[in-house]
């Protein structure tokens, strides 16, 4: 792991917000033991509490904390298309993270940063695009400076992308949403 990814779970790891590559855009990341840093990031990009969050994580038992169902998470794999699953939320799961629903969104990713900052973090990542909401999202380092005025803890820098947006499939029952 370079010094640049440990640097950036260090900030996680004390609740920052950071902004760093995903397996589909530059994001907005932060762990999910943090409230505040979740509701930081909805803040940041003016988006609703409502529409809630992703998780993102390189195992998936680092969702167990997050579903009512553990048994569906073997449902849960990593596909050549980046692939989001709906899975009924525990009691226990933040509302930042549901928003309005009683599901959460959880994507299992080989992605090699995403996998260093879950194992560096010991956790999932709270994730969603580097934009302000229904604007596009940041493809550079202006960009990240244009929307977010330095008001982001740390950023690794953005890289070239698929553009291609992630599948949604709900997993109680099986609809592909998008």
């Amino acid at each position: 792991m370079n010094f640049q990814t440990r640097l950036a779970a260090s900030f996680l790891k004390t609740g920052g917000v950071i902004s760093n590559p995903t397996d589909t855009i530059q994001g907005m990341t932060c762990l999910p033991k943090f409230e505040s840093s979740m509701a930081r990031i909805l803040q940041l990009k003016r988006r609703s509490s409502a529409k809630g969050l992703i998780l993102l994580a390189s195992d998936m038992h680092y969702f167990i904390d997050y579903v009512e169902d553990i048994a569906l998470l073997v449902d849960v794999v990593i596909n050549v298309q980046p692939t989001t699953y709906l899975l009924k939320a525990n009691e226990y799961t933040s509302e930042l993270l549901t928003g309005s629903f009683d599901t959460i969104a959880l994507r299992l990713t080989n992605n090699q940063l995403i996998t260093d900052l879950c194992v560096a973090t010991n956790s999932a990542l709270v994730s969603s695009s580097a934009n302000i909401t229904n604007k596009r999202s940041a493809i550079t380092m202006l960009d990240l400076k244009e929307f977010f005025n330095n008001k982001l803890d740390f950023i690794i820098p953005p890289k070239t992308y698929n553009t291609q947006a992630s599948k949604i499939i709900d997993l109680q029952t099986r609809e592909k949403i998008r």
